[in-house]
């Protein structure tokens, strides 16, 4: 029952996540979309030109085809009676519309592509651009599924749904028109069924709109669910638990299914009574016209045009239903990206430091900070917080779990604004440095290392994107790692698979140690990582990070007591303050602090 809960609870807290209300400002702010097509607007221009020289053309359609039929039974027409001659004018009428239609879409193809291109660029510029904050409070199925199912709705409004609709008004607008020339009282006869149709257009769309809404948000939580289930495989396999997202999927999925179905329901319904409304007004059509035709009011070819434009207007009034709904669809996806696109990111001008790279001393200064997660502000995580780091000193940090010890390493690295005192480097104030600056002279070693799906020499590489092979083969050589690359048959070209799932524990762990000696930062972070390791793999893996630490400030997160000992400070964090701090020899001599007391249930426990 508990896991059935999950399940559903997952679900229902996207279902609530994100979306926001389709109301007028809504609809202002997703119409904000079309700055995108701003760059383009010339070709936008010249594909709505064709449009309205194909839409123009499609509507001299049944005025050709009236003419043809008058002069087939002897009445005079504009162009004469000449019948080959009308019949070659109306093959030129639907080669002209070809000819457009094909500039049409050739033009608006090349306007919508690089305009979703683009905002699949600034979508994604803008993801590498929040704070962590962000991402912690939103699941990864939620964030892919902007870039991915929403961006696509767009695309579909921008090639397909903006051209339709500008040539269903337009063929309302001109058949209007055409009905009104051949007679008013047939075209008022015809138009009198329309406000039936229209109010109950309005009120289906309204409907369509919600459902419509409603599938999408169905559909995001069926990709969450993918999402998580295929990041944590081994832990669904480990639990045996394959069954039960399985489970969980199809419930999902069968939600999703059965809304979608609602929707062409009312779908249905809405296109059944606009097919039998607009029939039987064209039946009625034709037996006023039939009338009129007899008091020869109306010829054969007027009433022929008449009937083929009242059923192009039928067709488009129809259309409009259906337009609405997929306008809604795309206002609401445009209004989700500009929601992201509108997010404060970490620095405006990240992706531009200054001309010459930074390179900081090292010294380090954590002055009175005290921090609360944005989640949670009401808990503090850290208080008072104050010590100095010298260039090049490595000192430890060390602790119960959930004392701090990470955060105290995440603030230096500005993935969250401290809420009290100050973090200096240099003697400059971390809030007053550019962030790439910043995060350029820092390196960091997790506990648990992810890697990139791809080689293992693009994995090293990501600490200095335009190394050499010379220096990438270096960096592994000083991380003890080049023995175990030079044992695959591809060598450095071996592809370590999803968060480099192909390598053990140890193996990822020096790929990252290779990756921080090829980045060069002036401060190291290594946060527990040997903790998880065996003990072959601890002294390869310690004797790389002893390589990796020369010269360096370092700020080493350690739970393994022994491997710190060497270290020139030991800061003991308990409850996020600092309790004791000295030298491995000075705490161990203090029989009542928390330091003495962690040597000896770590020697018990050995």
């Amino acid at each position: 029952m508990a896991k059935r809960g999950f399940g559903l609870g997952a679900a229902a807290e996207l279902d609530t996540e994100g979306k926001p209300r389709l109301n007028k400002e809504s609809l202002r702010r997703g119409l904000q979309i079309f700055r995108f097509l701003l760059p383009y607007k010339t070709k936008f221009y010249i594909g709505l030109g064709f449009l309205l020289f194909s839409s123009l053309t499609f509507m001299a359609f049944p005025a050709v085809t009236g003419m043809l039929l008058d002069a087939a039974v002897g009445k005079p027409t504009a162009i004469g009676q000449n019948i080959n001659r009308i019949a070659l004018l109306l093959f030129a009428v639907i080669a002209l519309q070809g000819i457009f239609s094909f500039f049409r879409v050739y033009f608006f193809a090349q306007v919508s592509e690089r305009a979703i291109a683009d905002v699949r660029s600034s979508l994604y510029t803008q993801f590498m651009g929040l704070p962590l904050t962000f991402f912690e409070q939103r699941r990864v199925g939620e964030i892919t599924s902007r870039i991915t199912s929403d961006v696509s709705y767009i695309q579909d409004g921008f090639s397909i749904t903006l051209a339709e609709l500008f040539r269903q008004v337009t063929t309302l607008l001109v058949g209007i028109g055409f009905i009104m020339f051949i007679s008013v009282k047939l075209s008022l006869f015809m138009l009198a069924t329309f406000p039936v149709l229209v109010v109950l257009a309005m009120v289906f769309g309204k409907r369509l709109k919600k459902l419509s809404r409603k599938t999408q948000d169905e559909l995001a939580v069926t990709n969450v669910i993918v999402e998580e289930t295929l990041q944590a495989i081994q832990v669904v396999k480990a639990f045996t638990n394959e069954l039960f997202e399985i489970n969980r999927y199809k419930q999902a999925l069968s939600r999703s299914v059965k809304t979608a179905i609602t929707t062409s329901f009312y779908r249905g319904a809405f296109i059944s009574f606009v097919i039998i409304g607009l029939f039987g007004g064209i039946i009625l059509v034709i037996w006023y016209g039939a009338t009129l035709m007899q008091s020869g009011e109306l010829t054969l070819g007027d009433l022929t045009s008449f009937i083929l434009y009242t059923t192009f207007i039928g067709a488009s009034v129809a259309g409009l239903g259906d337009l609405y709904a997929k306008i809604q669809v795309s206002v609401g996806a445009s209004d989700r990206i500009l929601e992201i696109l509108d997010q404060p990111v970490e620095q405006t001008d990240l992706g531009h430091p200054g001309s010459a790279p930074v390179r900081f001393n090292g010294n380090v200064r954590y002055e009175h900070v005290g921090f609360s997660y944005p989640t949670r502000p009401d808990l503090p995580v850290l208080q008072n917080i104050h010590f100095d780091i010298k260039a090049g000193e490595k000192i430890a940090l060390v602790g119960s779990s959930g004392a701090g010890k990470s955060t105290i390493a995440q603030l230096l690295m500005k993935f969250y604004r401290i809420d009290q005192g100050a973090i200096y480097v240099d003697g400059q104030n971390i809030n007053h440095l550019h962030l790439h600056d910043l995060r350029g002279n820092l390196g960091i070693v997790p506990q648990e290392v992810l890697l990139f799906g791809g080689t293992i020499r693009e994995n090293i590489a990501y600490g200095k994107p335009d190394a050499t092979d010379e220096e990438v083969h270096l960096a592994a050589q000083k991380a003890n790692a080049l023995q175990f690359i030079q044992s695959f048959p591809e060598a450095f070209g071996t592809v370590v698979g999803e968060r480099g799932i192909k390598l053990s524990g140890g193996q990822r762990q020096r790929i990252a140690i290779a990756r921080a000696i090829l980045k060069d930062p002036a401060i190291l972070i290594l946060d527990e990582a040997t903790s998880s390791l065996d003990s072959e793999s601890e002294m390869l893996v310690q004797e790389a990070m002893d390589e990796l630490m020369k010269n360096r400030t370092t700020i080493i997160i350690a739970h393994r007591l022994a491997t710190i000992r060497k270290v020139d400070k030991i800061l003991v964090i308990d409850k996020g303050q600092i309790v004791e701090q000295g030298s491995h020899d000075e705490l161990a001599h203090n029989p009542a602090g928390i330091y003495a007391n962690l040597l000896r249930l770590q020697f018990d426990v050995r």
